[in-house]
C-alpha cells in the first residue's frame, strides 16, 4: 500500500472525531467567554476540553505526517492542518469536510460545484465568524475606551467586518483585538471573492447554454 493511500485512509477514519473535537472546542471556548463567573470546575472541565482537542489534533498531524514519508513536502501540501494546529480559532474549519463527506454518495457530490463552493463559504463564513467575535469579545471587553460592549456588538462588528462594510461605529482598540481584526478582513475578503465569483459563473454558464439552447435567427 503506498503512502497516499495510507493518509487517505487514516484521514477518513478521524473525520468524523476531529470534527466532533472541533464542536466541543468551539463550545467549551464559548462557555468561558461568555460565563466568565463560571465555577471553577466547569471552567477546569472546559480547559481541559480545550487542551484535549488541541491533542486530537496534534496526534493526527503527526500521524499523517509519519504516514506520509513526505516531510517538509507534507507541510507545503497541507496548509490548512498546518494552519489549523498553530491558530486553534480556525479549528472549526474541519467541520466542513465533514460536511464535504456526508454530501457525498457513491463517490460523487450530491451538489453542483457552484452550489458546494457557496455551500463550503457559506458554513466556513458561519464557524469562523462565531469564533472571530468570541476572540474580539475576548480581548476587547473591559479594555479603556473600548466601544465593543456585549457580545452582541462582537456580532455586529464581525458581520461588518466579514461583508467588508465596516461602518466604523465598533472598532476593536486592543493591539490582539486588532489583530483579529486583520485576520477577520483578509478571511471575509478570501470568502466573500469565492462566493461572487462562483456565482458569477454559475450565471454565465446558464446565459451560455440559454444562447445555445435558441433556435439560429431568434
Amino acid at each position: 500500500m503506498d503512502d497516499d493511500s495510507r493518509v487517505t485512509r487514516w484521514q477518513r477514519r478521524t473525520e468524523l472525531p476531529l470534527a466532533l473535537a472541533s464542536l466541543a472546542f468551539l463550545a467549551s471556548y464559548a462557555v468561558l467567554v461568555l460565563a466568565p463567573g463560571l465555577h471553577d470546575a466547569w471552567q477546569d472541565l472546559c480547559l481541559a476540553v480545550l487542551l484535549g482537542s488541541w491533542a486530537l489534533f496534534a496526534v493526527d498531524y503527526a500521524v499523517s505526517w509519519r504516514l506520509s514519508g513526505q516531510r517538509l513536502r507534507f507541510v507545503r501540501a497541507h496548509v490548512l492542518d498546518t494552519v489549523v494546529l498553530a491558530l486553534p480559532l480556525l479549528r472549526p474549519l474541519r467541520i466542513v469536510k465533514v460536511y464535504e463527506a456526508v454530501q457525498r454518495r457513491h463517490g460523487k457530490p450530491r451538489l453542483a460545484l457552484h452550489a458546494r463552493v457557496m455551500a463550503y463559504a457559506g458554513l466556513a463564513t458561519t464557524l469562523l465568524g462565531f469564533a472571530g467575535a468570541l476572540a474580539v469579545y475576548q480581548q476587547e471587553r473591559g479594555a479603556p475606551g473600548a466601544t465593543m460592549r456585549t457580545f452582541g456588538d462582537a456580532v455586529w462588528w464581525t458581520c461588518e467586518t466579514l461583508t467588508t462594510v465596516g461602518y466604523g461605529d465598533i472598532v476593536p482598540v486592543t493591539p490582539k483585538g486588532r489583530l483579529i481584526a486583520v485576520g477577520m478582513m483578509v478571511i471575509g475578503l478570501a470568502l466573500l471573492g469565492a462566493v461572487t465569483g462562483t456565482f458569477a459563473s454559475w450565471l454565465l454558464q446558464v446565459f451560455s447554454r440559454e444562447d445555445d439552447e435558441r433556435p439560429p435567427g431568434s
